[in-house]
Formats: C-alpha cells, structure tokens, sequence
C-alpha cells in the first residue's frame, strides 16, 4: 500500500539555526528508497526552500499554508487572496503604520522600504528585507501576505477581517493573512486526490500553529517535541526535539523506515 508523508519545514525539517540535521537528511533517503511519497507542507513560498528541495529530491510540496501545491513539478491547485478585500485590510495598515510583504510564487515585494518588524521577522528565517513595490500585488496572484504587527494589535485584523482572511501568528511581530479557511490541510487534500490515496495512508509532521488542521486531518499526525504545547494534544505520536534525530525517530515509531 502506497503512503505519503509531509514535512513542515521550520522546526521541523530545520532546526532552530536553520540546518537541515545528518540524521533528517538520511532519515529521508530511507522513506524514499522504500517507496513513500514524500512533499513538503510549509507556510513559506516555493522560491523560499528551493535548495532543500533539490538537497533532499524533492518535488512536490505544499506552499503557502495550503494556497500553491505543485505534485512533481505540475501546479495542481492555487488559492489566491481577494483583491479588493486586500485592498481594504490594506488601507487599515496604513493608517496603524503596519507594514505588509506580499508573495506569489516567485518572489515577495514590500510596502514600505525599512522596517524594523519585517527585517526582525525575515531575518528569523535567514531572509534580507524584501524589496520595496508597493504596488506588486496590484497586478499578480498573491498567495499569502505578511502582517507585521504585535500580538496586542491582532484582535483587530482578525475581528474587522475574519469573515475574509485567516491570521496566523508565526512571530512575535507577523502574522500570515489567508484566504479564509485556507489551510495546510486544504493543499493536501488536493495532493492526495490526484493521487488517489485514502488519508488513512497520509502522514504529516509538525510543530507549528500553522499545522493545526494538517496535523489534525490526516491519517496520522506525528508532532515535534520542540512544537507548540497546544499542537501536541492533537498528535497521533509526540516525537523528539527536531535538533534530537526528531525525524528520524518519528519515522522509526511509525516503521516507515
């Protein structure tokens, strides 16, 4: 019986420094020359982790939290964000001085030149401040945009918006904005249909609060020891620290390797 298994990737195929672990890496080679699918599910953008890829021949992923899956190579489902509700979250960050980074599959512009929040957020994944077009997404598929704000100015967005987009905090100073109900979970759906797998023979890892719906949606979902405490009453198996073989004794549980 065929399986497929999806890896998030901060936290989880990286650890904290950004470094893919020895023991990961191989733990991969393993679940491939036995004959699993393997794809990435992960809140960054395709242009973001194409290098892991290639380090661990990978060609399918879910990106975006769920917006752009692409099943080896072929783009089989987008979600792109609403303009004009864009538009109108848009003009409310203005006037709160919020700044905002929109991405679509090739790269992210910002809307303000220097910032101190997105090269904080940025940096935190080893990206630079992204370059400034204010007027990027005016005229292209956005598939998910950074907010930049504190935690205390959150309930704003999220009760003003909540009906349009979905907020999810991944650092003290941003938050993803979605199309509403796009998920992780929505993007392997899709993966799976084309494959025609039952989701009792999917498996996903995670430690974020991005993972919530993945983790809780497919057949079985293995959480990292280094994850967010509310994640791991939803996991089928709570792994090691991901910097702790975490991956690979994850596998191992699950007698995928």
């Amino acid at each position: 019986m065929k399986k497929i298994v999806f890896f998030d990737i901060d936290g989880t195929l990286l650890d904290h420094d950004k470094n893919l672990p020895d023991s990961t890496k191989e733990a991969i080679q393993l679940l491939q020359q036995n004959g699993t699918y393997v794809a990435i599910a992960t809140g960054r953008a395709p242009f973001m982790y194409e290098s892991l890829r290639e380090e661990l021949n990978i060609d399918s992923y879910v990106s975006f939290n769920g917006q752009y899956v692409v099943f080896e190579g072929d783009v089989i489902y987008t979600n792109s964000l609403n303009q004009k509700q864009l538009n109108e979250i848009l003009e409310d960050t203005e006037d709160k001085d919020h700044a905002v980074v929109h991405l679509n599959h090739e790269t992210m512009k910002a809307n303000r030149k220097d910032h101190a929040f997105i090269s904080e957020a940025m940096g935190s994944l080893k990206f630079p401040h992204p370059l400034y077009d204010p007027s990027f997404y005016e005229t292209r598929d956005i598939y998910q945009s950074l907010l930049f704000c504190e935690k205390h100015d959150e309930d704003y967005y999220q009760e003003k918006y909540g009906e349009y987009f979905t907020f999810i905090r991944w650092h003290q100073y941003s938050m993803d904005i979605l199309p509403k109900g796009g998920s992780k979970a929505e993007g392997i759906r899709s993966m799976v249909e084309k494959l025609g797998f039952e989701m009792k023979d999917v498996y996903a890892f995670g430690d974020g609060l991005n993972d919530f719906e993945m983790i809780k949606t497919v057949g079985t979902g293995v959480v990292m020891g280094n994850a967010v405490e509310a994640l791991k009453k939803h996991a089928n198996f709570v792994t090691k620290n991901v910097d702790e073989d975490g991956i690979f004794h994850g596998l191992k549980h699950l007698k995928l390797i």
